[in-house]
């Protein structure tokens, strides 16, 4: 059934997640453009969504109702596992799901986005984005921002098994403390976490920190539950999208632009429903090519994560946040660990009783892979096929972390803590070991990447390559993933896409 079309529109923005509604909101702010988000999920106001104890945030990754249950196809370098990769399905996007690790990444990742020819994206030029996003709770400074929508906490608390996590990485020569700023000038040591939530411990995400000090401003309208199915195109001009909401099929037209934000496996699957993307593929399902682009939908990456899990000698604290220490190994640019008092391992390796987790994550990962469409029918899921572990370098490289998590619980600081290592325990072949327990850590990236070369699908100034009036402004723009949770990077490249804009 088709509804009417809609005008009125300057911009129209596909997807309010965590790069989408900060979009939106900083062109209401900065501009009189008139602006309509279109979000595929709901609002953000459900009471497990606010709230950031460890037991909601568990149960926020496997509701359908805030979360894409995407599942990757089989993965050899997982011995053949599929694993779930569910996205947010709500306003915020992931920021409105995600664990509310705040992590910016390295400035040599940023630097390198640059090196490929994406003027305006080295560390010093896009840290005025990050600071501009911030509320920090230290204040302002060198590295931070005061004044911004999200707010940035420190841990409240800490466990003691977490303070001894960093009195073990210093007593094996790492630098590093409680009071460690993995987001100033420099990245590497052992540090607690810093988070994305408000004084009176709430969450604080885009829909939170942007949107809603703008709910009743009538220049910005926010339509949920609106599953954009193409994008509308006048040759190689976009000019609005078409919606489906409640069964009616809407279109909405743009008179200046139309911003894709719908992350980095729905954002690839859009543009190849409307025609752009890798020729060939797109007439196999009888889509009219409008801009061959073969990047479209390429480059997949993410980050792999698995638990090294011990059994503690006494009661845990049920800690404030899933990790509550961690480390960028100095002279290993491939790791990121998380830890704390939780049980974070696969189901045959769990254990009654108390336990501590050590978890490594691949955070430079090498392989690549490619996200397809499965059909031309915009309600099928995509085929994600991240080919996790396919390059031998990061199965190296969770092997060298699992090493270094070993030689942190043997640590005078750590070892009065545990009794035994539950997971992978000595028995277990390392390499066995990753392949048949690794995951990830939901952080897709690079499907839309931004650069100049034939794979490229977006310029430094997120336009799509071959499309006027079209940009992508989310994580699939990524050229590399950040060393680090992607939420924070996902959020500066709203702040990036808004500057261009106005």
């Amino acid at each position: 059934m088709s509804g009417p079309c809609t005008f009125g529109w300057d911009y129209v923005v596909a997807g309010g997640g965590a790069a989408g509604a900060v979009v939106a909101a900083r062109l209401v702010e900065r501009t009189a453009a008139r602006v309509l988000l279109l979000e595929a999920g709901g609002e953000a106001d459900l009471p497990a969504i606010r709230q950031t104890g460890i037991p909601g945030m568990a149960s926020l990754w496997q509701d359908p109702a805030v979360t894409w249950p995407h599942v990757t196809l089989p993965q050899a370098g997982l011995n053949g596992r599929t694993i779930p990769l569910p996205q947010g399905k709500v306003l915020g996007g992931g920021s409105s799901v995600n664990a509310m690790l705040y992590v910016r990444g390295n400035r040599r990742d940023y630097d390198g986005w640059a090196a490929l020819g994406n003027e305006g994206w080295a560390y010093e030029e896009v840290l005025p984005c990050f600071k501009r996003a911030e509320d920090f709770e230290d204040g302002a400074g060198p590295y931070h921002g005061a004044d911004g929508p999200i707010k940035v906490a420190r841990l409240t608390r800490m466990s003691e098994v977490s303070r001894a996590f960093l009195r073990a990485a210093r007593e094996l020569g790492f630098p590093g403390g409680e009071d460690w700023d993995y987001n100033g000038a420099a990245q590497e040591g052992a540090f607690a976490y810093q988070s994305t939530r408000t004084k009176d411990d709430q969450r604080s995400s885009t829909a939170f920190a942007y949107l809603d000090p703008l709910r009743g401003n009538p220049r910005l309208t926010v339509v949920t539950g609106a599953a954009v199915t193409r994008v509308l195109l006048d040759g190689t001009t976009a000019t609005g999208v078409e919606y489906v909401r409640d069964g009616v099929l809407h279109r909405a037209e743009a008179s200046a632009e139309v911003i894709v934000s719908c992350g980095a496996l729905a954002t690839p699957k859009l543009l190849q429903l409307s025609g752009i993307g890798p020729a060939g593929a797109l007439r196999e399902h009888g889509i009219a090519v409008a801009a061959d682009l073969p990047g479209v939908g390429a480059h997949l990456h993410d980050h792999v994560i698995l638990g090294v899990a011990y059994r503690a000698r006494m009661e845990l604290p049920l800690p404030e946040l899933l990790a509550e220490a961690g480390m960028f190994p100095p002279g290993d640019p491939d790791l990121q660990l998380l830890f704390g008092p939780v049980q974070f391992v696969s189901d045959e390796y769990r254990v009654d009783g108390p336990v501590f987790t050590f978890a490594p994550v691949l955070a430079r990962p090498r392989s690549r892979g490619t996200l397809a469409l499965r059909s031309a029918d915009p309600a099928d899921p995509p085929l994600v096929d991240p080919r996790y572990l396919e390059e031998p370098e990061d199965l190296a490289a969770l092997v060298r972390g699992i090493e270094l998590c070993r030689e942190l619980a043997h640590t005078e600081a750590l070892s009065p803590f545990h009794d035994r290592e539950s997971a992978p325990g000595r028995e277990t072949g390392l390499s066995s070991y990753v392949r048949s327990t690794a995951t990830t850590v939901w952080h897709p990236v690079g499907t839309c990447r931004m650069g100049r070369d034939p794979l490229a699908v977006v310029d430094a100034a997120l336009r799509v390559h071959g499309i006027d009036r079209l940009r992508v402004a989310d994580a699939s723009i990524m050229p590399s993933i950040p060393a680090g949770n992607t939420a924070a990077a996902t959020v500066m490249i709203g702040e990036r896409a808004a500057d261009l804009l106005t």
